[in-house]
This record gives structure tokens, sequence and C-alpha cells, in this order.
């Protein structure tokens, strides 16, 4: 019987019909569990930050609690638009039992602007969760594709696709809510809690 692939082992693992992706060999002494758990997902942007609550647990499928995308006008001041990132994400977890705060890398970018603004935008994210002491996961943008779709490379309505699929939606997510929550997703599938071995 062929092996299933590690993404689709982790896909089992999510909607709750495996504990680990490939299981230990016999022998083996485990260091390291999966991460069960409530996670915030961030995709930041000035003006339009995707925030996603997704829960995972050994027992049961992943869940989608929340999300919404901040959405600031070309006419809102970057200080303004800092602000209510930072208010949004603190309501958020004041909100929800958030565990984990997870968000995505600035991409390389050759527009130093961009790059600042895009910095900025995380900057005011990370330091929400910060000031309430919550562990804050970073992952590059080909990582988190790769975890969820199963290739670096593919596009935002296949992310949206994948991630609506995953988290047993009726309703299309919308683009970058759909970004944050595959953040909160790569992480619950990657990240591992080392024990006592």
């Amino acid at each position: 019987m062929a092996r299933k692939s590690i993404r689709a082992q982790w896909a089992a693992k999510i909607e709750g019909r495996l504990s680990s992706p490939t299981g230990p060999k016999a022998g083996t002494v485990i260091n390291r569990i999966p991460f069960y758990g409530t996670i915030l997902g961030i995709d930041p942007s000035l003006r339009g930050t995707g925030l996603a609550v997704v829960t995972t647990d050994v027992d049961s499928p992943a869940r989608l609690h929340f999300s919404r995308t901040v959405k600031m006008k070309p006419s809102v001041s970057m200080p303004d638009c800092l602000a209510e990132i930072y208010r949004a994400v603190s309501g958020v977890i004041e909100e929800y039992p958030v565990d984990h705060v997870a968000l995505e890398q600035v991409i390389y970018v050759q527009n130093v602007r961009i790059a600042v603004v895009m910095g900025a935008a995380r900057g005011a994210a990370i330091t929400a969760a910060a000031t309430r002491d919550l562990p804050v996961f970073e992952y590059p943008p080909l990582r988190v594709k790769q975890a969820v779709v199963g290739y670096g490379r593919a596009s935002k309505s296949q992310v949206a696709k994948t991630v609506k699929s995953l988290l047993r939606r009726s309703e299309n997510i919308a683009f970058d809510e759909a970004d944050a929550a595959a953040v909160a997703l790569c992480h619950a599938m990657t990240h591992r809690i080392p024990v006592p071995g």
C-alpha cells in the first residue's frame, strides 16, 4: 500500500483522524509532541490585516472560531492604521483564549517604503500579543503554503480553497482571513512542544 504524503497525513491530523504526522518508530524516545490549542493567525498589512482564531485538538477537527479583515481606507494615516491593528489584535486576544500567536513574515521586497510599512504593521500586531505575554511565532509565506496547500507557490485562491476545506466551512473565506487561518494551521501542523525524553 502506498505511503501517504506528509501533507496528507497532516490533513488527516487536523481533521482529527491522527495524533501525529508519521507516528513513532519502535524503540524511539519521543521528546517533542504536537501543539494543540487556540492559535491567533495574523496576515499583517497596513490596510488589510487578516485575523483568524483557529483551535486544533487531538480528538476533533480544526475549527475556525473567528475571522476578520482590519480594513483601512487610503485616507487614514499610518499611525491611525497601526493603532487600529493594535486594537483589533488586542480585542481578539481579550475575547478568545489564545495560546499562541502566529504571523506571516515579511516577504522580500525591493521597495524600501513597502518594507517599512509592512514591518510597522507587523510590529503593531506583535506588540499587542507581546504585551499580553503570548508566545509569537513567525513563518515565511512559502512555508505556510507548503504546509497547508502542499505547494509553496500556491495562489491566494488556492490557499483560500484549501483552508475552507480543512476547516470544513461551507461559505467562502476572504483572502486575507484565509491567509491568517493558513498561518495558524501551519503553526498547528509544524510546531512541536519539547517534553522530557
